[in-house]
């Protein structure tokens, strides 16, 4: 470890008791039978149990998409070139994406973050530079990256937090963009739970039956050449993981540490929280997952997780599009704990204890 990633660990602590016990009972107090709406309800405890406000802010809202390219590409794994990794940053940065259309939506700032796109780029106007190296290396051959750029990958993304707190941060989603990175992600989630990659993998861009038999051989490959150890998080992201999911998981721990929540999206997201709390296990906590995706292996690996998704739509973009309709629903959660009456303020009556009705 290195001091900015051992500080950042030693600053997560569990959720803030007294505004979990406080948020909790204002719900039991709101007008309307106690549980009717459901997750709303927990999401909005939660909250206030990460923040440590009864009533949060969610004010500040970002998204931080992740790009970086990946060596295993090479064995034909996907069904576009890998150029369309940086084509796509482009993309983001113009405005023209699905995570853009969505985070406008719901009012939130996108942070796009080059970790290491083939190619690189220029200094470019609203494009963060954490570039590691352009792209992993092919894990089907080699170790996608060495420890140390693990690393720095990791303590890239706790940057990103740092500096954004900076400019307002109240909840954090997460997104990405990387040719070949449900690969990466799924080879994560084999090392790390001990499933078999045909249990991991899915088609990931829309690839047949055949190239995902391909595909698993390919991820099959990776393990047995490189070993990843199951018990040490930073030597399987960087025996067969991406840079960008190391800077997501990174991201997780900083957000953890600085008590803002985290809206994970969907696989890839859901392989950089692997990474995230298998390093910190309260880092669980801070996490909300948006959405199960329609990627195979995605709700299994929620269920790893103990995660629970809000959501059930089919996605399976990334970018962070399900992250941002996550966070929409976790703003509702909260104006909903804020600005609702409670019996008492409306003088409504509430329900009637036994002792009240003189049983």
């Amino acid at each position: 470890m290195t001091n900015t990633l051992d500080r950042i660990l030693k600053e997560i602590k569990p959720l803030d008791t007294k505004a979990t016990a406080a948020a909790r009972q204002r719900q039991d107090n709101l007008t309307k039978p106690r549980g009717s709406l459901g997750r709303l309800e927990e999401l909005s405890i939660q909250l206030a149990g990460i923040t440590g406000q009864m009533l949060p802010s969610l004010e500040h809202k970002a998204i931080v998409t992740m790009a970086a390219d990946h060596g295993v590409v090479a064995e034909g794994v996907t069904l576009y070139p890998q150029e369309v990794t940086r084509q796509m940053v482009f993309n983001f940065l113009g405005g023209g994406a699905a995570i853009n259309v969505l985070a406008k939506h719901i009012g939130a700032r996108v942070i796009v973050v080059d970790m290491g796109v083939v190619g690189g780029f220029e200094s470019l106007p609203g494009l963060v530079c954490k570039m590691i190296d352009f792209g992993t290396k092919n894990m089907a051959q080699e170790p996608a990256m060495t420890r140390q750029q693990a690393i720095d990958a990791l303590q890239a993304g706790i940057g990103i937090v740092s500096s954004e707190k900076n400019n307002g941060l109240n909840i954090i989603g997460t997104g990405d963009m990387g040719l070949g990175n449900t690969t990466a992600s799924s080879a994560i989630f084999a090392a790390i739970s001990g499933y078999s990659p045909s249990q991991t993998t899915g088609h990931g861009t829309g690839i047949d039956d055949r190239q995902l038999a391909h595909k698993v051989k390919v991820i099959e490959k990776a393990l047995a050449t490189n070993q990843p150890n199951p018990k040490d998080p930073i030597d399987v992201l960087s025996k067969v993981g991406g840079f960008e999911i190391g800077g997501l998981a990174g991201v997780m721990l900083a957000g953890a540490a600085h008590k803002i929540p985290v809206v994970i999206d969907g696989f890839v997201s859901g392989a950089a929280a692997l990474i995230a709390t298998a390093i910190c296990p309260q880092t669980r906590d801070y996490l909300i997952a948006s959405h199960v995706s329609a990627e195979a292996g995605h709700a299994l690996m929620l269920n790893f997780l103990e995660l629970k998704p809000l959501l059930n739509l089919n996605m399976r973009l990334g970018e962070g599009t399900g992250a941002a309709l996550g966070i929409s629903l976790a703003e509702a959660a909260v104006k909903l704990l804020s600005h609702m009456a409670t019996f008492n303020e409306a003088g409504v009556s509430d329900i009637e204890t036994p002792e009240e009705k003189g049983a």
